[in-house]
């Protein structure tokens, strides 16, 4: 871990540094740009072909058959089955307060006017599959699609070398009842689920995170479909004060170091001798861990800032907007309103990170990249459209008339102006 003393004036240096880590290599744009258009040409084939390419295994269907969904769940413990349905609970009871409601309005006579809420009607969830499986995506992707009342939702996912998706991930989309299921991931699977082949429907939104491949094909096919974000590398920020324990804080950065060797790993204190303790600690927890070697890489990037106030550190964390941020502060509720920016927020020592990713309820589909500076974590809202609705009169249009055609005219177009000219003439 690198630790840096600084000051206010360090805080545009340091934003800048991190921003420059944003936008994907020309390279990969081409690349993920060259397979969209394979995908849009040759369909089926195309994902085919790259799945053998970069997974490893010819696909004889995209689609993962009864045969193999079945075989997983008589794979997986009865002990496992019982903790999605747990979180399942959980987080389903945490998602029905975001569900927003038609209103209506009649502000003058004549006049009604309202918004409608609709679900979208077709929805492909991206579920990792490379350095890890991940049937906790399953339950946060889709658990707020379902209550928005989307009535398709396909999963994608990446396959192994022997062409067998995940147990887990299967035991996952069982317990919620998805059964359209692709064993296709990277750029091709984006690509697939946006314009549709023989085997895939095309959908109306993909979202999920994935690789950086995966990332930018979102990009790309973005407008063809919307997309929930651009995720990047998962990372947490944890401020602390001097009382804060190093052990418990290591392992909460290595918690999210473990996802990728380019994880964010951000601490920032007023304790210049808790930022070494916690430095020590990471590089001896790391070497008993088991994706050590991950943790070997990401931890090179690791960076550590102290500072004068709390109220400095506040600062810096909403310029850098983590995805994560813990709060092992004395007192943290207090300091809640300093919170500008971030993905999700774990109040004190006791609230690690591990619970926002499996079970407590809020969502772990977070913003990164400084995203969160304007991007929500996934929610019902995102699977819902919102369509306005407005009814005028003879009368109620009458007295808007003359008006309207004035700034109609005033704006070039006259075809809107006569629109209300015929009417009121």
């Amino acid at each position: 871990m690198i630790i840096e003393k600084i000051t206010r004036t360090d805080f545009p240096r340091i934003k800048k540094e991190l921003a420059q880590n944003f936008l994907p290599e020309g390279e990969i744009i081409e690349t993920v740009r060259g397979i969209i258009g394979d995908v849009q040409k040759n369909g089926d084939d195309a994902v085919k072909k790259y799945t053998l390419k970069f997974d490893g295994f010819q696909l004889a269907s995209l689609a993962v058959s009864e045969d193999e969904k079945q075989k997983a769940l008589n794979e997986i413990p009865e002990d496992f089955i019982r903790i999605l349905k747990k979180s399942k609970a959980n987080i389903e009871r945490f998602h029905k307060n975001q569900l927003p409601s038609d209103w209506e309005i009649k502000p003058e006579e004549g006049q009604t006017m309202g918004q409608l809420v609709r679900p979208l009607s077709s929805v492909a969830l991206y579920v990792p599959g490379g350095k890890a499986a991940y049937p906790s995506s399953v339950l946060m992707n889709a658990i707020p699609a379902q209550i928005a009342g989307v009535e398709r939702i396909a999963i994608i996912t990446p396959a192994g070398r022997d062409g067998t998706v995940n147990a887990g991930v299967l035991a996952a989309a069982s317990v919620l009842g998805i059964d359209e299921i692709y064993k296709i991931g990277g750029a091709q699977a984006v690509a697939a689920a946006a314009m549709g082949t023989d085997s895939i429907a095309a959908v109306d939104k993909i979202v999920g995170p994935g690789n950086i491949f995966v990332a930018e094909a979102k990009r790309q096919v973005y407008g063809l479909v919307d997309i929930d974000m651009i995720a990047g590398p998962s990372e947490v920020l944890v401020i602390a004060d001097e009382k804060a324990n190093p052990a418990w804080i290591a392992a909460d950065l290595l918690a999210q170091g473990e996802h990728d060797e380019r994880a964010g790993m951000f601490l920032i204190t007023t304790s210049e001798d808790l930022a070494e303790q916690v430095a020590i600690e990471l590089t001896k927890q790391a070497s008993a861990l088991s994706r050590n070697l991950i943790l070997a890489e990401s931890l090179k990037y690791a960076k550590s800032y102290v500072v004068e106030t709390l109220e400095e550190a506040f600062v810096l964390s909403n310029m850098i907007a983590p995805e994560h941020l813990e709060l092992q502060i004395e007192n943290p509720s207090a300091y809640l309103n300093l919170v500008k920016n971030a993905g999700s927020i774990f109040l004190g020592a006791y609230t690690p990170e591990t619970l926002g990713d499996y079970m407590a309820g809020p969502n772990h589909t977070l913003p990164t990249s400084g995203a969160a500076r304007y991007a929500s974590p996934l929610g019902v809202y995102d699977f819902l459209k919102r369509p306005s609705y407005l009814s005028f009169s003879e009368t109620a249009l009458k007295s808007l008339s003359d008006d309207l055609q004035t700034f109609a005219n005033l704006e070039g177009l006259t075809a809107h102006a006569n629109a209300v000219k015929v009417r009121c003439s």
